[in-house]
């Protein structure tokens, strides 16, 4: 059976089940796993590394853009109301957490999750090397609004050093994990469903 690639996502092809609640439960699934993986952390030298960036990148690579932003708008909506241990250990909880340093970052979830899902529904996902760039492309987009909202946070001229130089190593693994993991995923699909 062959499938058009034209905006197909791999969890439209995984498990085909259009419908509205079907979505909304991708979304809460996907903010879960977001959560589940805000909790591995290890550390690279002095900078602690989590693994939550990579939920938000295989969010919008498995889902597609519209459904991997509201898995991360839930990640945040549910992250708000201050339940534990769902963002990232250590710091603030609830609201507090979305208006502090790193709150710029968690909106970056969104726009990073869109953009991964974006470039995949055009079948950036089905390659390595694409679904790197891909990957590239929304880190770069939580970057984006993650550093311009922590400049209000450190004295002026340090926003780099303080919030972009030190996670480049741990970023880079999660996104050449993702960018490994998602293709193999298609393959693994072509090989049981013919795809």
């Amino acid at each position: 059976m062959k499938i058009s690639t034209a905006k197909v996502t791999f969890m439209d092809v995984a498990v085909p089940k259009p419908g509205l609640l079907w979505d909304v439960g991708l979304a809460v699934g996907f903010a879960c796993l977001t959560a589940l993986c805000a909790q591995i952390s290890f550390w690279l030298g002095v900078v602690p590394i989590t693994g939550q960036t990579f939920g938000v990148l295989l969010s919008g690579a498995l889902l597609g853009s519209r459904r991997g932003a509201l898995s991360q708008l839930t990640y945040l909506a549910v992250g708000a109301t201050g339940i534990p241990y769902w963002f990232a250990l250590g710091g603030t909880v609830g609201v507090a957490r979305l208006v502090g340093p790193t709150g710029g970052y968690l909106i970056g979830f969104v726009a990073a999750a869109f953009v991964v899902g974006w470039l995949a529904e055009r079948g950036w996902d089905k390659r390595v090397w694409t679904a790197t760039i891909a990957m590239l492309a929304g880190s770069v987009a939580m970057y984006v609004f993650g550093l311009t909202w922590l400049s209000r946070f450190v004295p002026e001229g340090t926003v780099l050093q303080t919030g972009l130089y030190p996670f480049v190593v741990g970023d880079f693994i999660k996104i050449v994990a993702a960018a490994l993991a998602v293709p193999s995923g298609w393959l693994l699909l072509r090989r049981l469903k013919g795809y």
